[in-house]
């Protein structure tokens, strides 16, 4: 009876907690939504006033964005193939000389994963949707094929998959096609799993699936056998607090009936409660040898006292992190690889759920490479490794942070990499690489502003890159004009807001990561030119929590008054040598949305800081758990202003009026909910009542919003589907895409206050300015 009762309880709790999550999730959009806003968003561009402006574009020419997958065809080493995270699809006919973007009409330039139908390369199946779940990863809209090598698309449905992390198309007949789901990134979905359509996408089956939670990682096919299948499941969901954490039922299936019916497979392998994504390759020159590549984050060693990450976040437990296993019986049985020692430590950490890929070469069974921070190569069936280098003193560097790796099948020496930097390809086996970073500008941007020298200098926080900058003069794909800053490295981190000093336009402040601040002069060398200025902790606070894009504002009434937010919102008036706390922890500070490392993400913070120009000391502060707060007095006294906004929703800009001292701009962004509301507000009254000003944009999550420096009736507003303007203060929104890829990310803006170029920032697409708003009236 006691056990009856216990059953009882366990699921009432069961259900009690699943309904948390289904309440948890009640604001997320479905793939549909976004195909629904995108046409919306199509129709807007055709019939906006200013689709024939020019927006120029920038740069930088020294960096891709992230690569996510990467395809040649056999025998024809002038064609290439490259996705990207956030910046399209891409191609190449002259051995990479010269590439062109294939999806810029379409809604989403977030690709997950594509495939070449081996029967026919003309034939491309392209998945939309970033299956590596970063901070930053775009949801896509499912399925979208080509019969002429990418010159046009169709859409194949599967808008409601969210990501897809792999395709396979069957090697005689190009419409078997298979889809490795892997679902929404933050919020619960059905549509995750394996999809198979066997009339070329014109309609789908699911043929395996899991759970709401638990998505397709990858998927390979046995090259002997078409009916043989492997898959490997994913719990794939993340916290707005927390990296990726593995849960048990991350399990490899095999299927031999072409997807009919499935069994785990799983002898010798370790506890899926400490595992979590799995990578997949079958040898081709022997398809009994296949290859799992896991994450595993049980406990390796105890962390050393003052042990910090690559993040600079306290250590707690030293995982295993990657690890190799082999079968040689096609799945039935595996054998862990070598011993688990420090080397392969590096390739994955604690991020593993960021990499995962395993390739073998074609030609040899025993032949392996694995793709993390670092590229790995085994020649002994992954027993001993070492770091794939280039050994030619002509070589171009390799880029760290790899996730894709196509090896042409009839010349292995042949390989095309793909990674954060992104394409390089190599003729002799990875003696020598061509790297085509400057030939694709695909950049992703988090953050962007300015100096005042003449002509100004663009600052940004670059993904995987640190921070960049660069003339306002430079042009992408145009000789570089030696009187002008070229582009190159500036201080701060991959993810920072950065203030330049308006006198001195060599003091920049910036973070390192999560807020920890530093002042830079950049007069001096770059080994020497960063001083740490980050707000010590008093005895009475909380260890400080900084966003990745942690909230830092100069004053406009005095340049050496700094302030920056952690949880508490920090002041210095002397260029951050000395600090002062002018506020109580303006988060929600909940302590059940702390992550804990290694699957910590700071949260609960500020990301937002303004001072009105108009009266000093008129602070506005956002947090990325959706508190608004003001002080009217330099932190004196606090008053929240967060009613009648969105709850929760991670609060992205806040802009203080130059015209009005009561008004004051949010734009708040609910993609962490896999929410694609637009949310921008206005109040007039210093936040006492809000006016919602964005229901009239298409569904997109906002990033940024500002004021026009002349006309008050003028903004301008940045979406992750584009850029909008209003001349009317929000009743109406047009577009002002023109020329930019049609669903381009915007993730930040300005005008310059000297020169009155409007200059954004794309998350995947590098930087632009409108040379002159005069075409704007």
């Amino acid at each position: 009876m006691k056990q009856f009762y216990l059953l009882i309880y366990v699921l009432l709790f069961t259900s009690f907690v699943f309904a948390q999550e289904v309440v948890n999730n009640k604001r997320a959009s479905s793939g549909k939504e976004r195909v629904k806003a995108f046409q919306t968003h199509e129709k807007l561009l055709a019939s906006s006033p200013y689709k024939n402006i020019t927006w120029r574009l920038v740069g930088p020419n020294t960096r891709s964005g992230r690569s996510t997958d990467v395809w040649g065809i056999a025998g024809k080493p002038n064609i290439m193939y490259a996705a990207f995270a956030t910046g399209g699809f891409w191609k190449t006919e002259d051995a990479g000389s010269s590439w062109i973007p294939l999806f810029d009409k379409q809604g989403t330039q977030a690709i997950g994963n594509f495939a070449l139908a081996p029967s026919n390369p003309d034939i491309i199946y392209l998945g939309t949707g970033e299956a590596n779940i970063f901070r930053a990863s775009l949801a896509g809209m499912g399925i979208y094929k080509s019969t002429d090598g990418g010159k046009s698309w169709q859409h194949l449905g599967l808008e409601n998959t969210g990501t897809i992390a792999r395709i396979i198309v069957h090697p005689q007949n190009p419409d078997i096609v298979y889809v490795a789901a892997s679902g929404n990134e933050w919020s619960y979905n059905s549509e995750r799993g394996v999809y198979q359509s066997t009339n070329g996408g014109k309609s789908w089956k699911k043929i395996l699936y899991v759970d709401e939670k638990t998505g397709c990682i990858d998927l390979v096919i046995d090259p002997s056998d078409a009916n043989t299948l492997y898959a490997s499941m994913w719990n794939r969901i993340r916290k707005r607090w927390s990296d990726p954490v593995p849960e048990d039922g991350d399990y490899i299936y095999k299927s031999t009936d072409g997807g009919k019916t499935w069994r785990i497979i799983n002898k010798g392998l370790p506890d899926t409660k400490y595992t979590g994504r799995i990578g997949l390759a079958v040898a081709p020159s022997k398809p009994n040898v296949v290859y799992a590549f896991i994450d595993n984050h049980l406990e390796k060693r105890k962390p050393k006292e003052g042990e910090t990450d690559s993040y600079e976040r306290p250590v707690e437990k030293i995982v295993i992190g990657a690890e190799v296993w082999k079968s040689e019986d096609k799945g039935e049985s595996w054998t862990k690889q070598g011993e688990v020692h420090d080397f392969l430590t590096p390739f994955s950490g604690t991020y593993g759920w960021v990499f995962g890929q395993i390739r073998v070469l074609p030609t040899d069974a025993n032949t392996i490479f694995v793709l993390g921070v670092q590229m790995a190569k085994s020649t002994d069936g992954g027993k001993t490794w070492k770091v794939l280098q280039p050994t030619d003193k002509e070589s171009d560097w390799i880029h760290g942070d790899n996730h894709g790796l196509w090896i042409d099948p009839t010349n292995p020496e042949r390989m095309i990499l793909g990674n954060d930097g992104g394409v390089s390809v190599t003729y002799n086996g990875g003696a020598k690489w061509k790297n085509f970073f400057d030939k694709i500008l695909t950049t992703q941007f988090y953050t962007i502003t300015y100096d005042m020298q003449q002509p100004f200098n663009i600052f940004g926080s670059v993904q995987d890159e640190g921070s960049m900058g660069g003339s306002i003069e430079n042009t992408f794909g145009k000789p570089q004009n030696p009187n002008v800053k070229a582009w190159d490295f500036t201080p701060g981190g991959e993810g920072t807001q950065i203030c330049i000093d308006p006198i001195e336009p060599n003091i920049v402040y910036s973070s390192s990561f999560y807020g920890r601040l530093m002042r830079s002069d950049m007069t001096k060398s770059r080994r020497n030119w960063s001083t740490r200025i980050h707000p010590p902790k008093a005895s009475d606070e909380e260890s400080h929590r900084g966003e990745w894009l942690a909230g830092t504002l100069l004053s406009p009434h005095d340049r050496k008054t700094v302030y920056h937010g952690m949880q508490y919102l920090f002041k210095s008036e002397n260029q951050g040598d000395s600090w002062k706390r002018i506020s109580p922890d303006l988060s929600y500070n909940n302590k059940q949305k702390f992550g804990k490392y290694p699957y910590l993400i700071y949260h609960q913070a500020i990301t937002a800081i303004d001072e009105s120009f108009l009266k000093k000391g008129l602070l506005y502060v956002g947090t990325d758990d959706g508190r608004v707060w003001l002080t009217e007095n330099d932190g004196a006294d606090w008053t929240e202003i967060t009613k009648g906004l969105p709850s929760n929703a991670h609060v992205a800009k806040i802009q203080a009026s130059r015209f009005n001292e009561g008004r004051v701009y949010v734009a708040l962004s609910d993609r962490r909910e896999d929410n694609i509301t637009p949310y921008i507000f206005v109040s007039e009254d210093r936040g006492k009542t809000w006016t919602n000003i964005g229901k009239r944009l298409p569904q997109a999550p906002t990033n940024v919003i500002i004021e026009d420096l002349d006309n008050e009736q003028v903004l301008y507003c940045g979406t992750d589907m584009g850029i909008y303007m209003s001349k009317d203060k929000g009743k109406t929104w047009v577009a002002i895409q023109a020329n930019l890829p049609a669903s381009v990310s915007v993730q930040d803006m300005f005008i310059h206050p000297r020169d009155k170029k409007l200059v954004i920032a794309t998350y995947g697409r590098g930087v632009y300015v409108l040379d002159s708003l005069e075409v704007l009236k």
